[in-house]
């Protein structure tokens, strides 16, 4: 899959304005560019005159079998790309064996992706000034059979979003953030910056960990990890599963790229919890790299939207099978059966 003419393709049927939206990083890009860049640095020393006759990407995350370990990283606003928005991509994930994570500022409501898909599923929590708002979501998310909380860690504040600033970005009329019932729209700068200083709290900490489990039984998976002693606090605090995750590029510039910061994490808290990783995966030999590397999972994002753009549920589904069987080729030309045979031995 060349993911440059997937986007190519998917760029006419976006909005300027929303393309900007979701290919952007913040400031000059460095960290946005990086994480595409990292995974091309990583070599494979693969094995041979091993029986590969046959593979299978099959996996089980937090007690979640999976056809793939290709997850759906969250994404707001995805009507943005297509009118049906988190809907399709919940389609795309339920046909593909996967999990989607719903995003807080969605388009669509988590009960309504829930209630039209029965894919796997878990939900972004971006933790609100409001605690009784961040509380409901939770419970929303467990009424509704959400299998985890994903709660992301690396947004105490929105970074310089040029191009979003430049483009005043919004919402157009008649779109709303779902689950927060509000529409995002700006007089000056981005409006989701606007909203995002006003309502989400920069006072998080490890204890709030402890809070979110403390609303439900779901375990709470923390995203937005880049350092191993951050790792061992979150895990320390409750967190069944970690991200390690830039925010695709989009929150500090000049940040580490989540390649280059993944073996390090995985060595502090890989025998405690499962590690996943985000940010420049492209193809399904870079998610073998990841996996190789020690991640349990990988998280992709833009070429999800990328795909939902062009075709909707078939389009979103698409990029998932084609990643799954790169992979799987990826496996067979490493010589490994499996995704659970692949360790830091198949990397140079």
């Amino acid at each position: 899959m060349d993911v440059a003419a997937l986007e190519a393709r998917a760029r006419p049927l976006i909005d300027s304005t929303a393309f900007d939206y979701f290919a952007g990083g913040s400031d000059d890009e460095i960290t946005l560019r990086d994480n595409d860049a990292a995974w091309r640095r990583v070599r494979f020393l693969p094995r041979v005159l091993r029986d590969v006759a046959t593979v299978s990407t099959k996996t089980e995350l937090l007690g979640t079998a999976l056809d793939t370990p290709i997850l759906i990283a969250p994404m707001a606003a995805q009507k943005l790309a297509h009118a049906d928005g988190e809907t399709a991509m919940a389609h795309a994930a339920a046909e593909a064996g996967t999990i989607m994570i719903v995003p807080t500022m969605g388009t669509v409501s988590l009960e309504e992706i829930a209630a039209t898909s029965d894919a796997p599923r878990w939900f972004q929590l971006y933790m609100h000034r409001d605690r009784s708002l961040s509380s409901d979501l939770v419970q929303r998310a467990a009424e509704a059979d959400y299998q985890a909380i994903v709660l992301t860690v690396d947004l105490p504040v929105l970074s310089n979003r040029r191009k979003d600033v430049a483009n005043r970005f919004d919402l157009p009329e008649g779109m709303m953030m779902e689950n927060l019932a509000v529409s995002i729209d700006s007089m000056h700068g981005s409006g989701l910056g606007e909203y995002t200083d006003e309502a989400f709290d920069p006072s998080l900490t490890p204890e709030d960990i402890g809070w979110i489990e403390s609303l439900t039984d779901l375990p709470v998976v923390v995203k937005g990890v880049l350092r191993p002693d951050d790792a061992a606090i979150a895990v320390d605090a409750g967190a069944a599963a970690v991200i390690v995750s830039n925010h695709g590029g989009r929150q500090l510039d000049g940040a580490i790229a989540s390649a280059d910061a993944l073996p390090a994490i995985v060595d502090a808290i890989a025998d405690r919890v499962p590690v996943l990783v985000d940010g420049g995966i492209r193809g399904g030999y870079d998610v073998a790299k990841a996996i190789a590397l020690g991640a349990s999972a990988v998280l992709v994002g833009r070429p999800m939207l990328w795909g939902l753009a062009i075709d909707g549920a078939p389009g979103a589904k698409g990029v998932l099978d084609e990643l799954t069987s790169e992979l799987a080729r990826t496996l067979a030309l490493l010589g490994a059966t499996s995704v659970g045979r692949l360790d830091r031995s198949l990397i140079a």
